[in-house]
C-alpha cells in the first residue's frame, strides 16, 4: 500500500521524464535544422573595428564594392598559346552572364596573362546568395566551358565559398552520427551494461535538441550568429560535456547504491556529493566560453553565447533528466553489471601505491615531459594557413587559384582596395604604385572598372585597385598590405583606407593576437574565482591553474611537431590556439575539479595525504573514461575536410587525453602529496589536523 509521500517521491521522477520526453519530441529536430540559420559567408565575421571593415561600410557607395568575384581562367589545351578567337570567345561568354540570377554588374572582358597561355575574366556576384551560389557558379562554369580548347576553372573569393559551404555541408548530421556511435562504443565497454550507455546518449541527445533549439531563435532573430564552425562545435560539445557530467553522477550513484539500499536515499546521496563538482566544472566552461564574447572577431564571440548556452543544457539535462531516469531504474540500470564498491586493488590502486611510494620523483619526472613537450610551443605558426591548406581534400576553387597565380600576379581579381579624398586620388595611386609587393594600381571609373576613363567620385572619395603581385592569401601578400597602409596613410589629407580580401585577413590574424592577450588572463581569472570558491583554498587553485596551463603549451608543443611533420600543415588559423586555449583549460579543470572535491572530501575524514590517494583510487576509472569521451567526441570533428577543425580536434582530443592520463593522474596527485595540508592554505581541513601524515597504508595496501 502507497502512502501519499511514496506517491509524490516516485511522481517527479516521472514528470521529469516526461518533460524531457517532451521537449526530445519538440525541439529534437532542431539539432538538424540549425544550418538553416547559419551563415559561411566570411564577410559577416571580419573585426567590428578593423579598417577593412571600415573601407565595406566606407564603400557601400561604389558599385563593385559589395560584390563576391568569381574569377573565371582559361588555359589553353597542351599549354598552347591562347588564339584571338578564343579570347573572343572568352569574353562573349562573360558578356551572356550579364544580368543572370545572382549577378551583381557587367563582367569584365577576358584578358590574356603575360605568357599568352592564360586568359581571365571576372564575374561579380551578389555577397548574399546564400545557398544560391553554386546554382550561381555552376552558370558562369557552363558558359565558360563554352571557349573552344580550353580548360575553364573558377577561383576567387565566391569558388572558395561554395566549397567552404560544401564543406560544411551535412555537418550536423554526419558530426551527430560519428559523435554518438563513438560515445556509445565507449560507453558500451567501460560500463558493460547494456541499458546505461542508451540512457546517458539520450540525455545528451535531448541536451543538444534543447541547445540547438534555442540557438536557432537566437540566430534567427540576429541575435548571435552562427557558422559552420560554431555549429560543429556545438554539437560535439555538448554531447562530450552532457557524457561526461553523466560519468559522473552514474559512477557516484553506482558508489551510493552499495551503501543505501534504497534507490531514493541513494540518488539523494550522489546529487549532493556530485552536483556540485558537476555545476562547477560547467561554470569554467560556460564562463570561459562567455570571455570570448571580449573578442573583436565576430564568429569568437559567437561561440561564447552559443557554447555556454550548450553547457547549461547539458548540465540541466544530467541533473534532471539522468536522476529522474536511474532512479526509476534503480539497479537494473547497471544490468547485467551489479554495483559494487570500490576494493582499491585495480590499476588505480597501483597508480595510488606508485604516487604514494614516490610522490616527488613522480611529480619531477611528468613535470619535465611536460616541460620538453611545451618547449616546442613557440614553433607553432598561427599567423593564418594559406588557401592550398584550408581545405583538407582537394578542393576546385584551389586547384583554380593555383592556375591563375600561374599565369597572371598573383593578386589578380581580387585586389587590395584604397579609399581616399577624391583630391589626393593621384599622390594616393603614386604611394601606392611605389609600395614593395605591388604590382599595378588604378582607379576605380564610372564604368565600375579600374582604368579606362574617369575615376568615379563619391561624395569626395575615390576608389583605387590594386593588384598585388603575391597570392591575396599569402603571407607575402599581408606583408604587402601592410607597407601599403603605411605607405597611403603617410600621404598629407588623404584620409585614406585600405581594405579588401587580404586586407580583411590580415586584420583578422592582428585581432586574433590582440584577442589572445585579453581574454586568456580573464578565462584564467574567472577559473581562479571558482576554484578558490569550490575548494575554499588559495593555493591548490593556483596549482591546478598551472598544471593545465603546462598541460596546454605541452599540447601546442606536440602539435606544432605533428601539424608539420605528420599532417603537412605550414601553420594554423589564427584563432586556432585561442580556441584550443577555451577549451583545454577550462576543459582541464573540468577533471581536476571532479578530483579535488573528491579529494577534498576525502581528507575531511583521512588528512591530505590519504584524501589524495582515496580521491585518486576513487575516481580514477571514472574520469579516465570521460577524458576518453570528450577526446573521442572533439576528435570526431576530423571528418569535416577543413584544416581549421582538423586542428582543434587534434588539440583538443590530445590534450585532453594528456591532462587525464598525466596531469590528473601523476602530476597533480604527487604535488599535493609533496606539498601535504599547506596545499589548502589558507583553508583548514579541522577534522583531519589530527590524523594529517600518520602514514595510514594507502588504497591497494590494506586501506
Amino acid at each position: 500500500m502507497f502512502s501519499f509521500a511514496s506517491v509524490a517521491r516516485w511522481t517527479v521522477p516521472v514528470l521529469l521524464l516526461l518533460t524531457w520526453l517532451g521537449i526530445g519530441g519538440t525541439l529534437g529536430p532542431y539539432a538538424g535544422k540549425l544550418g538553416e540559420v547559419a551563415t559561411n559567408d566570411q564577410a559577416a565575421f571580419l573585426p567590428q573595428n578593423a579598417e577593412s571593415t571600415q573601407v565595406i561600410e566606407a564603400g557601400k557607395d561604389f558599385r563593385r564594392q559589395e560584390t563576391l568575384p568569381a574569377i573565371v581562367v582559361w588555359t589553353a589545351s597542351s599549354d598552347a598559346r591562347i588564339t584571338t578567337g578564343q579570347r573572343q570567345a572568352a569574353t562573349a561568354a562573360l558578356a551572356s552572364l550579364d544580368g543572370t540570377p545572382g549577378t551583381a554588374g557587367k563582367a569584365s572582358p577576358a584578358l590574356p596573362s603575360a605568357d599568352g597561355r592564360a586568359l581571365q575574366g571576372v564575374v561579380p556576384l551578389r555577397p548574399d546568395l546564400g545557398e544560391q551560389l553554386p546554382d550561381a557558379l555552376e552558370r558562369i562554369r557552363t558558359a565558360a566551358e563554352t571557349v573552344p580548347g580550353t580548360t575553364a576553372r573558377i577561383a576567387g573569393p565566391a569558388a572558395s565559398q561554395a566549397d567552404l559551404s560544401d564543406a560544411f555541408a551535412g555537418i550536423d548530421g554526419l558530426l551527430l552520427v560519428v559523435a554518438l556511435v563513438t560515445v556509445l562504443v565507449i560507453l558500451l565497454l567501460v560500463y558493460r551494461s547494456l541499458l546505461l550507455p542508451f540512457v546517458v546518449i539520450l540525455g545528451a541527445v535531448f541536451a543538444l535538441g534543447l541547445a540547438c533549439a534555442v540557438v536557432y531563435a537566437l540566430a534567427d532573430r540576429d541575435v548571435v550568429r552562427v557558422d559552420g564552425q560554431v555549429q560543429g562545435i556545438l554539437s560535439i560539445l555538448v554531447i562530450g560535456a552532457a557524457t561526461d557530467y553523466a560519468l559522473l553522477l552514474t559512477a557516484r550513484f553506482r558508489e551510493e547504491l552499495t551503501r543505501h539500499a534504497d534507490r531514493f536515499t541513494a540518488m539523494r546521496a550522489a546529487l549532493r556529493r556530485s552536483s556540485g563538482p558537476i555545476t562547477a566544472s560547467a561554470a569554467t566552461v560556460a564562463l570561459g566560453l562567455l570571455a570570448l564574447l571580449l573578442s573583436d572577431l565576430t564568429n569568437n564571440r559567437a561561440l561564447g553565447p552559443v557554447g555556454a548556452i550548450g553547457i547549461v543544457c547539458a548540465v540541466l539535462s544530467t541533473l534532471t533528466f539522468l536522476p529522474a531516469v536511474l532512479v526509476l531504474l534503480g539497479r537494473s540500470a547497471y544490468w547485467p553489471a551489479k554495483p559494487k564498491p570500490a576494493d582499491g586493488h585495480g590499476v588505480w590502486g597501483r597508480v595510488a601505491a606508485l604516487v604514494d611510494r614516490a610522490p616527488r620523483k613522480v611529480w619531477a619526472v611528468t613535470l619535465a615531459a611536460l616541460l620538453a613537450c611545451a618547449a616546442f610551443a613557440p614553433t607553432l605558426d598561427s599567423r593564418g594557413v594559406p588557401l592550398d591548406e584550408i581545405f583538407v581534400n582537394d578542393a576546385p576553387s584551389v586547384a583554380a587559384q593555383a592556375t591563375l597565380a600561374e599565369h597572371f600576379p598573383g593578386g589578380s581579381g581580387n585586389p587590395a582596395v584604397v579609399l581616399t579624398d577624391a583630391d589626393r586620388l593621384p599622390q594616393v595611386r603614386q604611394a601606392a604604385e611605389g609600395t614593395e609587393g605591388v604590382s599595378s594600381a588604378a582607379p576605380l571609373t564610372a564604368s565600375g572598372r579600374p582604368g579606362g576613363g574617369a575615376p568615379l567620385v563619391v561624395d569626395g572619395r575615390a576608389r583605387i585597385d590594386v593588384t598585388l603581385a603575391a597570392p591575396a592569401d599569402s603571407d607575402a601578400a599581408k606583408d604587402t598590405v601592410a607597407r601599403l597602409r603605411e605607405a597611403v596613410h603617410a600621404v598629407p589629407g588623404a584620409d585614406a583606407l585600405v581594405g579588401g580580401y587580404t586586407a580583411q585577413q590580415y586584420d583578422t590574424q592582428q585581432t586574433s593576437e590582440r584577442d589572445r592577450m585579453l581574454i586568456v588572463p580573464v578565462v584564467l581569472a574567472i577559473i581562479l574565482v571558482i576554484l578558490i570558491g569550490l575548494l575554499r583554498s588559495l593555493v591548490m587553485p593556483v596549482l591546478l591553474i598551472a598544471t593545465v596551463a603546462l598541460n596546454f603549451l605541452a599540447t601546442l608543443g606536440v602539435s606544432a611537431l605533428v601539424f608539420q611533420g605528420v599532417f603537412g600543415f605550414s601553420g594554423t588559423d589564427a584563432s586556432v590556439p585561442l580556441y584550443g586555449f577555451v577549451f583545454l583549460v577550462a576543459l582541464g579543470v573540468d577533471y581536476n575539479i571532479f578530483l579535488m572535491s573528491r579529494v577534498r572530501e576525502e581528507s575531511l575524514a583521512h588528512g591530505t595525504r590519504q584524501g589524495v590517494l582515496r580521491g585518486l583510487t576513487a575516481t580514477g576509472g571514472v574520469i579516465t573514461s570521460a577524458g576518453v569521451v570528450l577526446a573521442a567526441t572533439f576528435a570526431a570533428l576530423g571528418v569535416v575536410p577543413l584544416a581549421f577543425m582538423v586542428q582543434i580536434a587534434f588539440i583538443v582530443a590530445f590534450g585532453v587525453l594528456l591532462d587525464t592520463l598525466v596531469v590528473r593522474s601523476l602530476l597533480v596527485p604527487a604535488l599535493v602529496v609533496d606539498i601535504g595540508r599547506k596545499a589548502w592554505w589558507p583553508g583548514r581541513l579541522s577534522r583531519a589536523e589530527a590524523g594529517e601524515d600518520t602514514g595510514a597504508a594507502a588504497p591497494g595496501r590494506g586501506a
